[in-house]
């Protein structure tokens, strides 16, 4: 067995221990960000739901039943 040093076992754990706690707060940036990109979507479905119920109903025109059904691709 080969004996080290104890300043490089103590880099080694304390390297070890900044690492851990670097990932750690990444994790939680990663939940915090995903959690108002969820409620980003809630409001915004909430916002595109009261703009299309404020839509004016579709009236029916008084055009001949006939007109508005075909497409002239020839003109």
């Amino acid at each position: 067995m080969v004996d080290t040093p104890q300043w490089e076992n103590d880099m080694d754990v304390s390297s070890i221990a900044k690492l851990s706690t670097s990932i750690a707060e990444t994790g939680t940036r990663q939940e915090v960000s995903l959690a108002v990109f969820k409620k980003a979507q809630q409001i915004q479905e909430a916002t595109a739901t009261q703009l299309l119920e404020a839509l004016p109903a579709v009236q029916s025109s008084n055009l001949p039943s006939h007109l508005g059904n075909k497409i002239n691709t020839t003109a």
